[in-house]
């Protein structure tokens, strides 16, 4: 496991246009995912601890996040051969477990997590309505555990901003994760 860390939020940086097949057997592209205040991608997978310690609050937040117009989107990127954790059944039950309430796509060539240069599990794009990126940075303090209860929800927070003003913050803490697996 090779822990990185992402790099610095490319402030307006327009986001990048996939089709991509969801574990809902539906093929999903950018424009589908939007919603009206802006959109968040995440590059998750299933075996990654530093995914697995925050997988009940990505989805409790971006539950919470609709009711600010802010749609959400998940995005597996592995290798599913090295790390058969990963595979589109795998993606299906993990997204049934948890009750995913938002679409989980498999980039089985890899292409997409190389367009957004994403670099770790979890990696997190906060977008506007625009398409312009406002956030790339950490859920919360969480790491291989679960930050306590009362962390603050920096993603949460940012998404939040990003829809009542179209602007995210100035100060971003970077995600970290385990590097995404390349074929």
């Amino acid at each position: 496991m090779v822990l990185l860390t992402t790099p610095i939020c490319d402030f307006g940086k327009k986001a990048v246009d996939f089709i991509l097949p969801g574990i809902d057997d539906r093929t999903w592209s950018l424009e589908q995912c939007m919603g009206k205040k802006g959109l968040l991608i995440m590059f998750i997978c299933n075996h990654c601890p530093y995914v697995k310690a925050v997988q009940e609050r990505i989805v409790r937040d971006t539950s919470e996040l609709k009711q600010f117009g802010i749609e959400s989107v998940a995005i597996m990127s592995n290798d599913t051969v090295e790390y058969p954790e990963d595979s589109f059944d795998s993606m299906k039950a993990i997204a049934e477990r948890l009750n995913f309430g938002f679409p989980y796509l498999f980039d089985e060539t890899q292409e997409t997590a190389k367009q957004y240069n994403a670099v770790c599990t979890p990696d997190f794009f906060g977008y506007n309505a625009n398409f312009e990126l406002q956030y790339r940075g950490r859920l919360d303090a969480s790491r291989k555990e679960t930050a306590p209860e009362n962390t603050r929800r920096d993603l949460f927070e940012a998404m939040k901003l990003i829809a009542a003003t179209g602007r995210g913050p100035q100060e971003q803490i970077p995600s970290m994760g385990c590097s995404i697996k390349w074929k």
